[in-house]
């Protein structure tokens, strides 16, 4: 069975790490989304998330980033993806997200684009 590990660290900037790590699917998303209502419940919008260890995604999980973004973003934060692996970069291609959500390569640059 699929499964998601997700792991968060707060950085020195105020911002949060999330690093998510197996499979975002439509087993594995309502754990994502639980994290990241609870990251807006205490008031953090700004999040780096970590796809590097993802080795799929589908539309639910997708779902998660879709329906964060807007909030993140109408409180002065935003949510900055990191090294999605080809095929996860592909749906996020797909669906149009990559137009929509900040995708980079590196940790300093997800600082940078979230300073």
């Amino acid at each position: 069975m699929a499964e998601i590990k997700i792991e968060m660290q707060k950085l020195p900037n105020g911002a949060i790490l999330v690093k998510l790590k197996g499979f975002l699917d439509a087993y594995t998303y309502g754990e994502f989304e639980q994290t990241i209502n609870n990251l807006f419940n205490q008031k953090m919008y700004r999040l780096i998330v970590d796809m590097s260890a993802v080795d799929y995604i589908s539309s639910a999980g997708a779902g998660v980033f879709i329906g964060s973004i807007g909030v993140a973003q109408e409180n002065q934060g935003n949510i900055v993806i990191v090294r999605p692996k080809p095929a996860v970069k592909e749906v996020f291609d797909l669906l149009g997200l990559s137009q929509i959500f900040t995708i980079v390569e590196n940790m300093e640059s997800a600082l940078t684009a979230l300073a």
